[in-house]
């Protein structure tokens, strides 16, 4: 008889997490565990690099300058003309004669710091036939844009933002405007001319418009109400946006000049200078080639060495011999005698001759003719024929010094 085991129940599958997941997760798991730390100090990097690139970024600075955002540009002002407008911005006379010239509509130049320009490069502005607005502008440019208007006073008035002028006349920018904080240099036009003068001030208008046969030149005395600071200030803002109402807008801010070459000293001389440095040079030449010539005195210097007495009588007498110059020994040799002995006979180195050799004589003994000869020689010298006869007197004075110790 055969025994049928009896299965029990079957046991339940694992579940497939339990079944096929590894003991380290999956494998998307195990990425980002091991990523994530590197990642979040790449992504802090990558912050603190915008951060700081945001303050690094260089605006352009200066008095008017369009595209500065400091207090005294006029950043704001481009801005809100570039939303309705053509904006231009050049930074040269040339510039702007090609900007205004490829407009072919209408067009409105707008001249800042036109000092910096040539009064040939202003001629070339006016001569464009456009309308032009002139800030604060030097008298050359008054001339070329706008002949006879002349600067008659200026009022700056303190506390700038806090003082508004009234437009006061029928000029249709200004009126819509109202009060504005203009002021500076004040302008008159000369009588008869087709100009109208707007924000009155002691001496003329802070604002002059003046026709020029076809296009206009406005002159504003001052930049200040074009600035960031007092743009919104008064009806600053509307009076800029009604003097610059075209659809092209020229904004033209030259960029100091540049300088181009230079020249050394020697090109600054005139050339008549130049030239007369020739006979200088030669006369100086020649006046060295005079006095080089000349040895001068002997100069007396310090022995290096100490040299023995005798080794620098017999260097003396060994030149002497070589040049034969028996009368420079001979008197040497006398020099040296009066100089130790007439001290002696109580004389002086100013005695004559005469009473040296007749107190020699007295204490010697000797025929005075022959002392003359032989110490005070007039003319012809004996002692000075021949060597024999040098040390003949070399013998005699020596002779002589014996006799009178």
């Amino acid at each position: 008889m055969t025994a049928t085991a009896t299965a029990g129940p079957p046991r339940a599958p694992r579940p497939p997490s339990e079944q096929d997941t590894p003991p380290g997760g999956s494998g998307a798991l195990r990425v980002w565990r091991s990523a994530r730390t590197p990642a979040a100090v790449v992504a802090a990097l990558v912050v603190v690099s915008v951060l700081l690139s945001l303050g690094t970024e260089q605006f352009p600075t200066g008095y008017l300058e369009p595209g500065s955002v400091s207090p005294d540009g006029t950043r704001a002002l481009v801005d809100i003309l570039d939303e309705d407008r053509d904006v231009d911005v050049v930074r040269s006379s040339g510039a702007a004669g090609e900007a205004v010239g490829g407009s072919g509509g209408d067009t409105v130049l707008v001249v800042f710091l036109d000092h910096r320009l040539l009064p040939s490069e202003l001629e070339d502005l006016a001569a464009l036939d456009t309308d032009t607005v002139l800030v604060q502008p030097s008298v050359a440019s008054l001339a070329a844009f706008a002949p006879g208007v002349e600067v008659t006073g200026r009022e700056v008035p303190d506390g700038f933002l806090d003082s508004a002028f009234s437009p006061d006349c029928g000029l249709p920018a200004a009126e819509a405007a109202g009060d504005a904080t203009v002021g500076g240099e004040l302008y008159t036009a000369p009588a008869g001319a087709d100009a109208t003068g707007c924000y009155p001030g002691g001496s003329g208008d802070a604002l002059l418009q003046v026709d020029v046969g076809g296009p206009t030149t406005t002159v504003l005395g001052t930049g200040e109400p074009l600035t960031n600071t007092a743009l919104g200030a008064e009806g600053n803002a509307a009076l800029a946006m009604n003097l610059m109402a075209a659809e092209h807008v020229v904004w033209l801010r030259p960029d100091p000049p540049q300088q181009e070459g230079g020249a050394d000293l020697w090109e600054l001389i005139p050339l008549g200078l130049r030239w007369s440095l020739v006979p200088l040079a030669a006369t100086l030449l020649l006046l060295a080639l005079w006095q080089g010539r000349r040895m001068g005195a002997l100069v007396p210097e310090a022995l290096p060495v100490v040299v023995r007495a005798s080794e620098t009588t017999e260097g003396r007498a060994g030149l002497y011999q070589a040049r034969k110059a028996r009368d420079r020994a001979a008197y040497a040799l006398r020099s040296g005698f009066l100089e130790r002995t007439v001290p002696k006979l109580g004389l002086s180195t100013e005695t004559a001759p005469g009473a040296v050799v007749e107190t020699v004589a007295a204490r010697t003994g000797d025929d005075p003719g022959h002392l003359r000869v032989l110490l005070y020689p007039d003319g012809h010298d004996p002692y000075a024929e021949d060597d024999d006869a040098l040390v003949r007197l070399a013998d005699e004075l020596d002779e002589r010094t014996r006799r009178l110790r």
